[in-house]
């Protein structure tokens, strides 16, 4: 996500997170975080977009796309997401099934959380960031941060996702005929430090686990954000300028 963990949508450019601690006179709600509006495309659709749907490539591709749904951090289905889809320009869909295909004979496959993001599902993160009401999330997604540090720190107003060349995905491998999630140290949209892909506190296997991801995604063009172990992008961005706003269908 960006988010960030889990990414939802924590900005590249966004300063290193600050512990804050929580006190009795915090406001019921935040003020939004100004930013420099992206050139929003008027395209309707995916094609329209120039985008493709991953699973018109890969077929049995392993989607869980979270923010069509509840299972994510903000509680909800996500404004915008009205089916589970990965959407991506279409050159970057077809790099992503590149690494697939490479990674299957090796017993490993892709799990995908998340792909295109709709400016609007944006737009929707920072009105929850806002809200310090609900804290309905907090155990599982942030519970070293007060919530009013995710909006600047993690939560972004512009998002590399709706651009249509960034993802967040894990690795799965093949046990006893079953494919199963790798341990890579904390789930997707955990707003900590140990999410950092590199971070120091993730052990041995996790790290390793982490790496046998980047490695994969680099060698089809895939960059890594740092701060989050499952945000990747594609380089060059085919429109790097360009967001985009039609809903996940």
């Amino acid at each position: 996500m960006l988010i960030g963990c889990v990414a939802a949508v924590r900005s590249p450019d966004a300063s290193p997170p600050q512990r804050h601690e929580a006190t009795a006179s915090a406001p019921a709600t935040v003020a939004p975080v100004q930013a420099v509006a992206p050139n929003v495309s008027t395209a309707s659709d995916a094609a329209a977009a120039g985008m493709v749907e991953v699973r018109s490539l890969v077929p049995d591709m392993s989607l869980e796309i979270r923010y069509a749904g509840s299972d994510n951090f903000v509680g909800r289905p996500v404004v915008g997401y009205e089916a589970a889809g990965c959407y991506l320009h279409r050159s970057v869909a077809q790099a992503l099934a590149r690494v697939e295909r490479a990674l299957r004979p090796q017993g490993l496959r892709l799990h995908i959380f998340d792909c295109y993001r709709p400016v609007r599902a944006v737009q929707d993160f920072v009105r929850w960031a806002g809200d310090l009401g609900d804290q309905r999330t907090k155990s599982r997604y942030y519970p070293k941060l007060d919530k009013r540090v995710l909006l600047g720190d993690y939560i972004s107003p512009t998002s590399g996702h709706s651009r249509g060349a960034t993802l967040d995905l894990s690795l799965m491998e093949l046990r006893d005929g079953r494919y199963a999630l790798l341990d890579m140290g904390t789930g997707f949209d955990y707003f900590d430090e140990l999410a950092h892909t590199d971070s120091p506190n993730a052990n041995a296997t996790q790290r390793a686990n982490r790496e046998r991801l980047r490695a994969a995604m680099r060698r089809e063009g895939f960059e890594n954000y740092p701060l989050e172990w499952w945000h990747y992008t594609y380089k060059p961005e085919p429109t790097p300028d360009t967001a985009f706003d039609f809903p996940v269908r």
